[in-house]
């Protein structure tokens, strides 16, 4: 099992099957976390569509071997991105993703294509 990072639009494009989802194989997703904040983020986004809560919390969390709370040192490593995040329009959520990789020294797996721009010492999978 290796471990891997999930972006809240990764689980998206997985969940929907948009263009990029069939790159995060069984074999790829088995050790995949995810921030709290990014799984927040997809169930919002569900529930808003019209999914259910519990069956937005199932999609949303179904691929993911394990939530990894929001903690305070990922807070201040995450509000040290935004020297980086400015430039390229990234969010709080995309940057506690970032954080989690750099944390964990892990890959992230995302659809956003300006990460591709990042330097932050984790490789970034952009799978569209």
């Amino acid at each position: 099992m290796s471990r891997i990072v999930l972006d809240a639009s990764a689980i998206l494009a997985l969940v929907q099957r948009e263009p990029g989802h069939e790159k995060l194989t069984l074999a790829l997703l088995d050790g995949a976390l995810c921030s709290s904040v990014n799984v927040a983020e997809v169930q919002a986004k569900l529930v808003s569509r019209g999914w259910a809560s519990d069956e937005a919390w199932e999609d949303a969390t179904s691929a993911i071997d394990e939530v990894v709370s929001f903690d305070a040192p990922q807070a201040k490593t995450c509000g040290d991105l935004i020297t980086v995040a400015r430039p390229l329009g990234l969010s709080l959520g995309d940057r506690a993703c970032l954080t989690l990789g750099i944390t964990h020294k892990v890959p992230v797996y995302t659809t956003e294509k300006a990460w591709k721009k990042l330097r932050l010492g984790i490789p970034i999978q952009v799978i569209r």
